[in-house]
Formats: structure tokens, C-alpha cells, sequence
């Protein structure tokens, strides 16, 4: 790339991003020479602190909206700002520590979010060490395949590659060891603005932040909603700070495909539907007249937003063939090219050695296999169940499609990185689930057990590939500034494992507190939990090996269609698929963060200020995002009833009454339950615990639906529910987008004063 550098690259060389003439040589601004701190208690504690608060924060977001959080630009600025209060500064070289292995946060809870979720929307079992082993293997062997890849790809090619991602975060970590304190500042305050906005909206319920036309006043809401049109938009700092990120031109297109979902076709498929009476499609009875907009979208529309996002994943990968096929014969070329013994090379190319590197592959493979064959001889559902030798061989086929896709694919995602800053994750975990899922139908393997393990293989592959093509900017950075490759390797390694644990707790968690599938109508549970790429290959997974009759193909091939037509028209085809398949509240949420965006680096007497004001961006984005997903994980904590549900003494806007009614009696009492059979004489003990691992759902004595197994009941205030609380829901909302534009101000001013006195 030969663009000039940023003026705030002034400490790097001048051929830091450019191609290197015949015999120049790069040198990184911390020489080889140069044995300034670099892994340290300091680096790693840290480093291991922002994987857990992003891990979990990415995890959220990526369930509730589709899109997780990039971890590395915020993780970098903390990582100068905290480091700049200490009694003796961080160096550089610690803050690349920090950056490396708190960038482990983004890409496992990226891998996790994308497939292990189909197992609850399945209603599979997940056990916590299953997503642990299978994310933690998966992201370690997707570390060891990139590792002899590096030299090749960040060396051998430097200037050749982009590498914008890198690019971006390489500016952050050089410019802020001069201007990173205002920049911490505003994140942090971001971060406050976002906790405590969603605080109180989501656990306290002081205002309703459901935004609907249905409250619309002089039955103009009635009206609407009879021709089943709503406009729906969630007010919640998380999906507004999302919107931040994306910009407004991707909003505008995701929030298209909402438009044409949610007020053209369900309307469309009402209008022509609702006087057929009850019929038959996929297996289940409809009646079109007696549902409404979110039960036609989620029975009719969302199969077709599954199905353009499938399609457009292929797509992807298809288009990029060239890359596919290069990238593999880049990494074969990457693996001959091993350089001579440690003595010979300086401490910036010192590699992890390649035997151990080859260990650690043999070692996470194995682990995977053993993981599988677990998995295999102790899975028993519906009746099916396999013994030793089935369950060796199904190991031996699922460690084999592992390792052989993650080898293949490796290179893939990181030229994919390197070249366009996108990894291409979710087509190649498609086609891996694909792969996986006809592997084992061929070696014997089918129903809900077999299900199972082609989701956990689709699971361990996803962590891989999203880890190494992460890791291959993390080497680049590390080789614009001076780091040891060696060190920024081993201690990924712990990076991966942590999140990985993080993640574990967090999905099970998620389905406790929310249920990815709704317990009443048994869909998906999109008003929570939308997680489309995990529903992509639920439905997927079960259509393939469990129940192909009961899977509506033709609307998926009609989504297929659809992704093919906005591919001719030029339209980005998995944006505008995405806002077919998400929620309306979430997409037009997400649109009004990228408004509130826009707005702000528009603003400003002068083409500096309005610059400055739209650098400050991604760092509130970063911070809002952040800060909600952790009060969202909190306040799923506090919904639990094993715990004593306390957030029914906090709410406001709603009363939660932790009871649990089956058939009119209580079952549920002082933050646990009564014994079923003891005390409510419900039938033999066996049959009690079988309602209530199935989670079975009966009316109390009023008709009413109990929602789930967690006795959670709710009552809204007539105030919440009707035009007060959404009232101040949008008012709320107006004070959240002027809070942003306040941050942006206050950021500028600090950077732009900080520029000065530096003499920039």
C-alpha cells in the first residue's frame, strides 16, 4: 500500500505501508536490539481482564443483534490509558501484550455465537465443558496452524498486503502514547453512559424503550396493526452504539430489508392469507387471520432471511475463489520457508520452535477427537445412543473434517484479513457444517445425537478460523513496533482458553435467563436472542439430519433467490439479508445510532473539528456497547431464580412475581422448587421431572401462561405499557444521541489540544 502515513505514524518508519525496494529492510520502531518490557505481571493481568469483560460484552452484543463487538481498538486504548497511570508508564511493547491477548475476547465469542446457539434452538443439550473444550481446542489449533504462516504473510509480504484492520490499530497504539489519555477518558465515560442507560431500562424498567406505532393515538395504532403494519424500534444503548459502528450506509440497507420484510411482505402474506382458513405447510397448521405481524415474520419471512444469508455466505466464499486458491499455496509456501535456528534470527522473528508447533496441532486434534468420542458414547436423545465403536469412528471422522477444513481455511481467513480486513467466517463455517454433517450421515451418524457433534465440529472449526485470521493482525502490528512474535503466540494461547471459558458460561447463561427458543410458541426467541447466524445453521443442521420434512426449503430457496438478485443488482447481499432475517426494532435501533453517528461528524465550524468529532465515534460506539453488554449479563444474572430472581425488587415498570404455577398450584417458592411430587401430587417422580426438563408450560388458575421453568411471571403497569412509558422511552432515546454528541465534543476538544501541544 502506498498511501502516505497518517501524521500520527510520525514515529514509524517511513516504509512502514509501503513495498520494500531491493535490499531495503524494514526496522520496527523497538529494535531487535532492544529489551524493554514486554511481558510482564502488568501486560497479561491486564490483558486477561479485558478478555473477560469483552468476551462476555462481544458474546452479548453478538446474541442480541447479530454483530459482536471489535475488541482490539478499544482493548489498545485502555491498554495506554490505564498503562499511563501507573507510577512508571507502560512501554509499547507491553501495550501490544495487552492488545494481543484481550483481542482473544472478539474472535472466540465470534466463533461461539455462531454455531453453539443452534444447539439450544434445536433444544439440544450443551453442556458448559462441551462449549468450553470446543471453542478453547478450536481457537488453539486455529493459533498453531497460523503460526508457521507468519513470516510469510507479514514479512515476506510486506507492502503487498493492506491489512486494514491492523493498520487501524497500529495508528491507535503509536499516536496514543501521546494523546491515548483523552481518548481513555472518553471510552470510559462511553462505557458509564452505556451501563447505566441500559441499567435502567432493562432492570429497573423506569421507562419502556419498546417503541411501537401500535400506541400510535386516534386509533391510527389499531389501524396499522390490523393490516398488520408496526414500526418497531428498541431504545437500548447496545444496539444504538452498534449502529455507531456500522455506519450509516450499511444501517440504511440493513434497516431496507427490515422495510421490505416487516411492512411489504407480512402485510403481503396477511392480505392473501387471512380468509384461507387453517392449512398445512412444513408440517405444522397455520391459520393466517388469527396471527399477527410477529408470528407471520417469524413462521414466514425469517425462513427467507435465513435462506438469503446462506446463500450469501457461498457467495462470498465463491467470490473469493482467487483468494481461496491463493491463499492455501501461500500457505504451503509459508510452511517450506523455515528460517534457520533460533541463533540466527533476530528476537523480532524469534517463532514459537516448530516442533512444538506441530505438538500443540497433534495435541489439539486428539483433544478434539477425545471430545468427540465423549460426546458420541454418552449422548443418548430420542432413543438413540452408539456404542464404543460407533463413537471411535464418529471421533476419528470429526477430528479428521476439523483439522483437514481448519488447515485448508486457515490461509484463507488471513490473506481475507490481511487483504480486504473481513474474515469471511460464517460461509466457511457453513460449508464446514455442510462437510461435517455429510461425513458422518456416511459413516452411520444421524438424528438429534448426530446433530450434536456436527454443531460442536461446526463450533471448534468457526473458534479456529475466526482466531487465526485474527492472529494475523496481531503479528503485524507486532512487527510494525517490535514485538516477539514468540511471546505474542504463547500467550494468545491463554487469551483463547479464558474466553473460551468466558463464553461458556455466558451462552447457558443467556438461555436460562432469556431461552433462545420461545416457550410459548416454540421459535426462535428473536425479541431477545436473535443470533442469526447460529439459527442459519440450526435450521440447517436439523433440516440435513433430523427432520428434512419439517423445514419450510421453499421459502429458504426463495431467500436463496433473493440474495441472488441483490447480488445482480449490486446490492451488499448479506447486509440487506440480515435486516430481512432481524427483528424490525433491532434494525431501526441500529439505524438510529448510524444517524446519531453521521450527525456528529457533520457538525463543527470547521473541517478539523467535524474530523476530529467523527474520530470520537468508534470509541463511544466502542465504550456504549460495552458498558450495556455488561449490565445485560448482570441483569440476566438477576433474573435467575437459582439466585433469588432479585430483579423483581428493583423494577419499577413491571412487578415480577417469582411463582411458578402448574395446574394452578404452586410450584415454585423462595428461590427454589417444591417437590413436585411431595406436595402437588402431579403423578410418579419420573414423569414431574420429565415436564419439567422439557419445560412444560400450563395455565394458572386464570388462564394464564406461566412463562418458563424460571417462574418468572410479569404484570405491566398500564404507565409502562401504554403511551407514557414509551413516551419517555423517546425521549430517553433524543437524550442518548445528545449525550453521544457531548462525548464527541468533549473528545475533540481534548484531542485536538493535546495535537497542539505536541505540534502536530
Amino acid at each position: 500500500m502506498d498511501a502516505p502515513l497518517p501524521a500520527s505514524s510520525k514515529l514509524l518508519p517511513e516504509n512502514a505501508y509501503r513495498r520494500l525496494k531491493s535490499g531495503e529492510e524494514y526496522r520496527p520502531i523497538v529494535s531487535a536490539s532492544d529489551l524493554r518490557a514486554e511481558v510482564t505481571p502488568w501486560s497479561i493481568g491486564l490483558g486477561v481482564i479485558m478478555v473477560i469483560v469483552f468476551t462476555g460484552a462481544s458474546a452479548y452484543i453478538a446474541l442480541r443483534a447479530g454483530s459482536g463487538i471489535e475488541a482490539s481498538i478499544p482493548v489498545a486504548i485502555l491498554a495506554i490509558f490505564f498503562g499511563s497511570m501507573r507510577k512508571f508508564k507502560s512501554t509499547i511493547l507491553e501495550n501490544v501484550m495487552v492488545q494481543s491477548v484481550g483481542q482473544a475476547a472478539g474472535v472466540v465469542a465470534a466463533g461461539a455465537t455462531f454455531v453453539i446457539p443452534a444447539l439450544y434452538i434445536n433444544e439440544l443439550e450443551a453442556s458448559w465443558w462441551q462449549i468450553f473444550l470446543a471453542c478453547g481446542v478450536g481457537g488453539c489449533l486455529g493459533t498453531a496452524l497460523i503460526i508457521p504462516l507468519r513470516k510469510y504473510f507479514v514479512k515476506d509480504l510486506h507492502g503487498e498486503l493492506p491489512f486494514p484492520e491492523a493498520t487501524a490499530i497500529n495508528e491507535v497504539l503509536v499516536a496514543g502514547e501521546s494523546n491515548a489519555g483523552g481518548a481513555g477518558k472518553i471510552l470510559i465515560l462511553a462505557f458509564c453512559l452505556g451501563a447505566s442507560f441500559d441499567f435502567l431500562v432493562e432492570a429497573m424498567h423506569l421507562w419502556n424503550a419498546e417503541l411501537t406505532t401500535d400506541v400510535l393515538p386516534w386509533g391510527i395504532g389499531e389501524g396499522l396493526a390490523g393490516l398488520r403494519i408496526e414500526i418497531q424500534i428498541a431504545g437500548i444503548a447496545a444496539l444504538f452504539g452498534l449502529g455507531m459502528i456500522i455506519g450509516v450506509k450499511y444501517s440504511s440497507i440493513i434497516a431496507a430489508g427490515s422495510v421490505l420484510a416487516m411492512l411489504v411482505m407480512v402485510p403481503l402474506v396477511y392480505y392473501f392469507g387471512k380468509d384461507l382458513g387453517s392449512f398445512a405447510f412444513s408440517g405444522k397448521a397455520f391459520d393466517i387471520g388469527q396471527m399477527d405481524s410477529s408470528a407471520i415474520f417469524g413462521n414466514f419471512i425469517k425462513p427467507i432471511g435465513i435462506g438469503a444469508i446462506a446463500i450469501s455466505g457461498l457467495i462470498g466464499i465463491i467470490r473469493m475463489g482467487k483468494i481461496v486458491v491463493n491463499s492455501v499455496t501461500l500457505g504451503f509456501k509459508g510452511l517450506s520457508r523455515q528460517e534457520g535456528g533460533e541463533a540466527a534470527q533476530e528476537r523480532t522473528q524469534l517463532d514459537l520452535a516448530p516442533k512444538n508447533v506441530l505438538l500443540i496441532q497433534l495435541a489439539a486434534s486428539l483433544a478434539m477427537g477425545v471430545l468427540f468420542f465423549i460426546v458420541a458414547s454418552t449422548t443418548c436423545v430420542a432413543g438413540e445412543s452408539y456404542g464404543a465403536g460407533d463413537s471411535l469412528l464418529f471421533a476419528v471422522v470429526g477430528m479428521g473434517v476439523v483439522f483437514l477444513l481448519s488447515f485448508l481455511f486457515t490461509p484463507v481467513a488471513a490473506q481475507a484479513i490481511a487483504i480486504v480486513g473481513v474474515n469471511p467466517v460464517s460461509g466457511m463455517t457453513l460449508i464446514t457444517v455442510v462437510l461435517a454433517i455429510g461425513s458422518l450421515i456416511l459413516v452411520g451418524l444421524k438424528g438429534e445425537a448426530g446433530m450434536i457433534i456436527a454443531l460442536i465440529v461446526g463450533a471448534a472449526v468457526c473458534t479456529a478460523l475466526s482466531t487465526s485470521g485474527a492472529l494475523v493482525s496481531d503479528f503485524k502490528i507486532g512487527y510494525w513496533i517490535g514485538s516477539t512474535p514468540r511471546n505474542q503466540q504463547r500467550w494468545k494461547f491463554l487469551g483463547v482458553l479464558v474466553a473460551a471459558l468466558v463464553v461458556a458460561f455466558v451462552i447457558p447463561l443467556m438461555d436460562q435467563a432469556y431461552n433462545f427458543i420461545d416457550p410459548i410458541t416454540k421459535l426462535p426467541n428473536d425479541k431477545v436472542l436473535p443470533a442469526p447466524q447460529a439459527n442459519m445453521i440450526g435450521a440447517m443442521a436439523d433440516g440435513l439430519m433430523a427432520d428434512p420434512a419439517g423445514q419450510p426449503w421453499l421459502l429458504y430457496a426463495l431467500g436463496g433467490v433473493c440474495a441472488i438478485m441483490l447480488l445482480m443488482a449490486g446490492v451488499p447481499m448479506l447486509a440487506f439479508a440480515m435486516g430481512m432475517y432481524l427483528p424490525i426494532f433491532i434494525n431501526m435501533a441500529i439505524l438510529a445510532g448510524a444517524v446519531c453517528a453521521w450527525v456528529i461528524a457533520k457538525t463543527g465550524r470547521t473541517k478539523a473539528i467535524k474530523k476530529s468529532r467523527g474520530e470520537q465515534v468508534t470509541l463511544i460506539a466502542a465504550g456504549l456497547m460495552a458498558g450495556a453488554a455488561i449490565v445485560g449479563l448482570l441483569t440476566a444474572v438477576l433474573r435467575l431464580t437459582s439466585v433469588g430472581a432479585p430483579i423483581q425488587y428493583i423494577s419499577v415498570g413491571t412487578d415480577l412475581e417469582v411463582e411458578a404455577v402448574v395446574d394452578g398450584k404452586a410450584a415454585f417458592r423462595d428461590g427454589k422448587f417444591v417437590e413436585w411430587c411431595d406436595e402437588l401430587d402431579l403423578g410418579p417422580e419420573q414423569a414431574c421431572n420429565e415436564r419439567l426438563a422439557k419445560r412444560t408450560f400450563v395455565s394458572d388458575d386464570n388462564g394464564q401462561i406461566v412463562l418458563d421453568e424460571n417462574g418468572e411471571k410479569t404484570y405491566r403497569h398500564p404507565w409502562y405499557e401504554k403511551g407514557l412509558g414509551r413516551g419517555i422511552g423517546l425521549l430517553m432515546l433524543l437524550a442518548l444521541c445528545f449525550g453521544c454528541y457531548y462525548l464527541a465534543r468533549k473528545g475533540a476538544r481534548w484531542r485536538m489540544a493535546s495535537e497542539k501541544e505536541e505540534g502536530t
